[in-house]
């Protein structure tokens, strides 16, 4: 699934991402008290029962991917428990792994929590680098999972390679070209070129629409194209110097002090109702995001929405899979690991909902429902996002990668873009907040 990073916006994006047919979250059962629900992978009454521990929806259940499993492994059964409450998922996961019991046989980590685990709970997971041929995902996701001494501690599930999902109705009417290879040429390279062809739409814009729904969006798409974020590869915190944050938060605040954003936040019921009405023209894509909005903006979307290449190649979400060494069932659940995120069931499961790969060779393979194309206007949206991917750079994350992310966009941007600070002290904000979280 999708980018935290998951409970930041990434996260709860993630969590809430539509299927590409129909709704997101039919997999997912009731919350109990601690955000954990069991729903039972698949019928059969195998000799061993191996646990999945997910959060939000992986798409493995929703795609028949653990009965077909079951289906070949007679002696196995399936349980996956979803921890349905986004935000309690990896706390309560560390808390099981330092103690050494209460673990699923494969832990699910969310890309803004992996480097955590690599760097303090590595001795806590089975070497999966051992069992598999990295060479099936893309460098710079296996590389997130890896330690230093090169012990691979997750296997790539998905990814969030960026696009840009665009109104071509509401560009018309604001004048503005339509045409998605076109269009991606005119803000090619540059998050600020594509604020340029914002601040164009706005002079025509259709009566009651905004450009984007948020500053913060486009902040966490620029963001995802770089290769310097909030730490260096010495583990060393350097957000506010860090050249890749100076420039997507420039960018956002672009957005922020101009009249461009519908200033929602995304995937609460405001942003929801926006997809519905066609309220703003764009929103930075990530693969996941298309199920979502063809989920809610409903039959009015249909053909009216297009997409294009990013300004530049991005990643905003994804996970892995882990084996705990204090599961019950290592060897069993490293087998499970490993069909899982084979190439081929990573194809199932982009088929059924919005998941994109981490496996290269899937992706001539791809195949996106006719509704979901004829909704998006038949853009050839494999390959958008298939070129996105393969030119992702590698890209360094830290222990407080997510808090650290969430400051900057929920304290530092929203005090300019909803409470009309100045950039400067949306910045300070945002630095004092981090400050409460590195504990300084």
């Amino acid at each position: 699934m999708r980018t935290s990073t998951r409970r930041s916006h990434r996260v709860m994006a993630l969590a809430a991402v539509a299927a590409l047919t129909t709704g997101l979250l039919a997999g997912c059962a009731e919350d109990s008290d601690d955000g954990s629900s069991n729903s039972d992978g698949g019928s059969g009454g195998g000799k061993t029962t191996l646990t999945v521990g997910t959060f939000g929806v992986f798409g493995y259940k929703q795609a028949g991917l653990y009965d077909e499993y079951m289906k070949q492994n007679p002696d196995i059964t399936i349980k996956e428990n979803v921890t349905t409450k986004t935000e309690v998922y990896w706390p309560k996961t560390l808390t099981r792994l330092q103690a050494g019991s209460g673990v699923d046989d494969i832990q699910a980590i969310e890309v803004g929590n992996v480097t955590e685990a690599v760097q303090t709970q590595a001795d806590r997971f089975v070497d999966l680098g051992k069992d598999v041929d990295k060479s099936q995902w893309l460098d710079w996701k296996t590389a997130q999972a890896t330690t230093k001494d090169g012990k691979t501690i997750g296997l790539g599930t998905d990814i969030g390679p960026m696009a840009i999902c665009y109104r071509k109705d509401l560009f018309k009417k604001a004048g503005l070209e339509t045409d998605r290879t076109k269009l991606a040429e005119q803000w090619k390279g540059d998050w600020s070129k594509f604020v340029g062809v914002g601040k164009d739409y706005m002079k025509k814009a259709p009566s009651g629409t905004k450009f984007v729904d948020s500053a913060s969006s486009v902040y966490n798409a620029a963001l995802g194209g770089e290769s310097e974020r909030y730490y260096d590869k010495d583990g060393n915190v350097i957000w506010d110097k860090s050249s890749g944050v100076k420039k997507a938060w420039d960018a956002s605040m672009e957005v922020a002090t101009s009249n461009m954003s519908a200033k929602l936040k995304q995937f609460e019921d405001p942003w929801n109702k926006a997809l519905s009405n066609a309220s703003f023209a764009t929103v930075a894509c990530p693969a996941w995001m298309i199920g979502y909005i063809q989920e809610k903006s409903g039959d009015s979307g249909k053909g009216n929405w297009d997409v294009a290449a990013a300004p530049t190649a991005s990643n905003w979400g994804g996970s892995f899979i882990g084996v705990p060494t204090a599961g019950k069932h290592q060897k069993e659940a490293v087998k499970l690991a490993k069909w899982l995120t084979d190439p081929k069931q990573q194809a199932k499961v982009f088929a059924k909902q919005a998941s994109f790969p981490s496996t290269p060779s899937a992706y001539s393979s791809l195949k996106p429902l006719a509704a979901t194309t004829a909704f998006f206007s038949e853009a050839p949206i494999t390959q958008i996002f298939s070129d996105s991917a393969k030119t992702i750079p590698t890209q360094v994350f830290g222990i407080k990668d997510q808090p650290i992310g969430t400051a900057v966009t929920d304290v530092g941007i929203l005090q300019v873009e909803q409470k009309g600070k100045t950039p400067d002290q949306g910045w300070d904000a945002a630095k004092n907040e981090i400050k409460d979280v590195l504990g300084q």
